[in-house]
């Protein structure tokens, strides 16, 4: 699906976007075992006077001449954090592309997450959001406001648009800042690829448990990209292949070294998935170039399993 043109070329109608993705979802869902699920209206009732004129209905006002306000199968106010990781190997693949089958890491983090504030918006659910690489780059506190929500969506904007240097990050200790900083229980959601180094392993999975205090419900998304991060699939010539992070370089056939380094990456994603279980973290491997179903349908069973 490639981006029309009322699209730039920098996503910076992400808002647009993001409505048209859950919307297109929100189709499909209605042919699945979620139809149903929604908070759009069940009914209309007599508007009272003194209550809040928020949910009265202005078109149906329009042809009757009568307050009707909005009754909503569901009155919740459920909070919700999104956590970005923004570090250097979230750059990858470095080159830009306005395709939606064709984003890098952190611009599929950045249009899941937008898409993911569109369809809180319709649950008039609260969220904030953490960015973070070298630094704890952005933080904001969970509101349900349409004011805040446009912030947001401006900040993932700028997430998208920016141009970073190397830097490599170690996630754990910002994993534990953010779980002191969120107090009240909440529904979380982490964007990561969960590259790190063998010694930082076992404290990034500390960290994750940090994350279910309070009793939080957590949702990790590890993102990749499948074909060349994971599969390795590469044509048949040497390449010379960067860690993003620390700039060290090696050069390679990959087809020398495809089979051990798919049963590396198979057994980490295995132990992570493990840890997770262990932790009663919701584990959900993401490709970064298969859309965004995954991420909007982990958000409603966890949201059906947190309330």
């Amino acid at each position: 699906m490639e981006l029309s043109k009322e699209h730039t070329a920098t996503l910076s109608h992400l808002n647009i976007l993001a409505k048209q993705v859950v919307e297109g979802f929100i189709t499909g869902m209605h042919k699945s075992p979620f139809h149903g699920f929604s908070v759009e209206f069940s009914e209309h009732k007599l508007y009272n006077a003194g209550e809040s004129t928020r949910h009265i209905d202005w078109k149906l006002f329009a042809k009757t001449e009568k307050l009707y306000t909005k009754k909503y199968e569901e009155e919740t106010n459920l909070r919700c954090h999104i956590i970005i990781d923004n570090s250097g190997s979230m750059q990858y693949p470095q080159e830009k592309n306005t395709a939606l089958n064709k984003l890098n890491k952190i611009g599929f983090s950045a249009v899941a997450a937008a898409c993911l504030l569109e369809i809180l918006k319709r649950q008039r659910d609260a969220v904030g959001l953490s960015i973070y690489s070298d630094t704890y780059e952005y933080y904001a506190l969970e509101k349900g406001s349409e004011r805040h929500r446009n912030m947001l969506l401006h900040t993932l904007e700028n997430l998208l648009q920016s141009t970073k240097n190397t830097k490599a990050t170690d996630t754990y200790r910002f994993l534990h800042e953010i779980a002191e900083k969120i107090h009240r229980r909440s529904l979380l959601f982490v964007f990561t690829d969960m590259w790190q180094t063998t010694t930082a392993k076992e404290q990034l999975f500390e960290a994750l448990r940090h994350l279910k205090y309070n009793k939080h419900e957590v949702v990790l998304f590890h993102v990749y990209d499948k074909d060349t991060e994971i599969s390795l699939n590469f044509d048949d010539s040497p390449k010379k292949f960067v860690d993003l992070e620390t700039g060290d370089e090696v050069q390679l056939f990959s087809q020398e070294v495809q089979k051990e380094y798919q049963e590396a990456v198979e057994d980490y994603f295995k132990e992570l998935k493990e840890k997770c279980l262990k932790y009663q973290i919701d584990y959900v491997p993401v490709d970064c170039k298969a859309g965004f179903d995954t991420v909007l349908t982990s958000y409603l069973v966890s949201r059906r399993k947190f309330l």
